[in-house]
């Protein structure tokens, strides 16, 4: 789990470009994020079950 001050730190403009540190807005989790959602993978698996994300459903063949 990150520290308060890791995610604080994430959200604040970055001195240059490529030092850009994406964190899921949930839960701050690094690894695993998905640009597109702006979420972790674990998050986004959650809330796509429950329905909160529109336009995604589970697959299935």
């Amino acid at each position: 789990m990150p520290t308060k001050a890791k995610i604080v730190k994430a959200q604040k403009p970055p001195k240059y470009k490529t030092r850009i540190e994406r964190r899921c807005f949930k839960c701050g989790r690094k690894k695993g994020y998905m640009r597109k959602f702006g979420l972790c993978r674990i998050c986004f698996r959650e809330m796509a079950r429950q329905g909160l994300i529109p336009g995604v459903k589970k697959a299935s063949w």
